[in-house]
């Protein structure tokens, strides 16, 4: 995970919190219920945003590499709630590790932003995250099925009723979207396949809404 740590080191640490807290995301990544939100995730996303905010100043691409790393390492399949808790996960680790404010709340906010997939107009970096987020949905139709296969069992306390009528509900609010992605290289790369999964999801389950764990 060198792209934390150097993430960190941009803005300013101390070193040895910086481990801690490393060590600390990496138990959390590795927790048992998690079956797509787990280390390799974060990785993609942070690989990904890293590309989309290539051509952004550093204290940037900083911000949104400690912002990807962390976007969901407090996970309970609970919308909202475990964006709040991440966002607070990295915001107490980065104050102990010595990082300035501004710095903070510059990487606390895109996490707080994938609680509703929205960032404010010209928020450049929280964009790189938001379409990253989101790149699983452009991938190949075998990788998407797995993704989705893994998210039914993180919500594997949902029955096939309940989780069917919220999944499509999902799908059919995505598929609604002018755009999926907010910058135009993610929407090359990513928009056309992303459409073609999700509709085939939707048909699917509209089709047999059964058991998907």
């Amino acid at each position: 995970m060198t792209a934390w740590a150097d993430a960190v080191a941009r803005v300013g640490v101390d070193a040895r919190a910086a481990r801690e807290a490393q060590t600390d995301l990496e138990a959390r990544y590795g927790e048992p219920h998690r079956h797509y939100h787990d280390l390799s995730h974060a990785a993609a996303v942070a690989r990904d945003s890293a590309a989309l905010a290539a051509g952004l100043p550093v204290s940037e691409r900083a911000a949104i590499a400690l912002a990807a790393w962390a976007h969901d390492v407090v996970y309970n399949a609970a919308p909202g709630e475990d964006e709040r808790r991440s966002a607070r996960w990295l915001r107490q680790w980065l104050i102990r590790a010595g990082v300035a404010e501004p710095h903070v709340a510059r990487a606390e906010t895109p996490v707080l932003a994938t609680a509703a997939h929205e960032a404010p107009e010209g928020d450049d970096a929280g964009t790189a995250l938001l379409d990253a987020d989101h790149a699983i949905l452009g991938a190949d139709p075998s990788s998407y099925a797995g993704y989705a296969a893994a998210v039914r069992r993180e919500y594997a306390k949902y029955d096939d009723e309940t989780w069917a009528a919220g999944r499509t509900a999902v799908l059919a609010n995505l598929l609604a979207r002018p755009v999926l992605y907010r910058s135009g290289t993610a929407r090359a790369r990513w928009e056309t396949a992303a459409r073609a999964n999700l509709a085939a999801e939707l048909t699917r389950w509209r089709a047999n809404p059964g058991d998907r764990r």
